[in-house]
């Protein structure tokens, strides 16, 4: 018997206002697989990645966890599901890295928000698994935008979600980190299971890190294979309209989208 799709999206259109920008999506992901969408700036990778969190209403179509519709989950049920980690600039008052980490808990927490030891056992375990610990007690705004990002990795990871959808999360990231941060994504996925659907611009980590790649291209989706098939002769110059040959003249570590 064939295994079912932890994760799937049918026929489903992303856009503003009801209008459609990207129509037709459909994919099925085993659990603990990495989805990775890549493509030109402006394609409308992120409108398709906060469709599938709920951001941004779906206009068509529908994403299924285990077999359910997200629209029939609650907004709590969904928040334990799904960590999300968008390039929205985060802006805290007052807060600590700790205290930004913690929040990660919020969806186990009763009406209160109250924490218990157990929540605050996994802020401190994500924060360790992401290098932070150090900056635990720094106010938040005074970090650096990659010191920033890796606190919400951190975040997300407290979250203990089955799903975690990233939105460019390499940005602000210089070359160590990005690794560090694609080796986190690859333990969650293959310790814990989680199912990892992120955007990313640097090809060469894409095409390292992902199970399968999703290309996205004039608001629609142009293929969708494993990093083999995709990373395979000329097709990521005809992606980003290149001269034929050109991806594979470059450095590897070079190209960025």
């Amino acid at each position: 018997m064939q295994e079912k799709p932890y994760f799937e999206i049918s026929g489903l259109s992303a856009g503003y206002g009801g209008k459609p920008l990207i129509e037709d999506i459909n994919i099925k992901l085993k659990k603990g697989r990495i989805l990775t969408l890549i493509g030109p700036n402006g394609a409308g990778k992120s409108t398709v990645l906060k469709t599938i969190t709920g951001h941004l209403p779906s206009i068509a179509g529908s994403v299924y966890i285990a077999g359910r519709s997200t629209a029939a989950m609650s907004r709590k049920e969904l928040a334990s599901t799904i960590a999300v980690l968008l390039t929205e600039r985060v802006k805290t008052d007052m807060m600590t890295c700790r205290d930004v980490v913690e929040t990660g808990r919020y969806p186990y927490t009763d009406l209160l928000g109250i924490l218990s030891n157990e929540d605050r056992h996994a802020a401190e375990r994500a924060m360790a698994a992401a290098g932070i610990s150090d900056l635990a007690d720094r106010d938040f705004m005074t970090l650096s935008d990659g010191q920033k990002q890796r606190v919400m990795l951190a975040r997300a990871e407290a979250q203990e979600s089955d799903i975690l959808v990233l939105d460019e999360p390499t940005s602000y990231l210089d070359i160590k980190y990005q690794l560090e941060l694609l080796s986190t994504l690859r333990r969650l996925s293959s310790e814990r299971g989680t199912t990892v659907i992120m955007s990313l611009h640097e090809l060469f980590l894409a095409e390292r890190i992902s199970d399968i790649i999703m290309c996205i291209k004039d608001r629609r989706i142009d293929n969708i294979g494993t990093p083999s098939e995709i990373f395979s002769g000329t097709y990521i110059d005809s992606l980003y309209d290149l001269a034929p040959g050109t991806y594979r003249s470059l450095r590897a570590d070079q190209v960025y989208f």
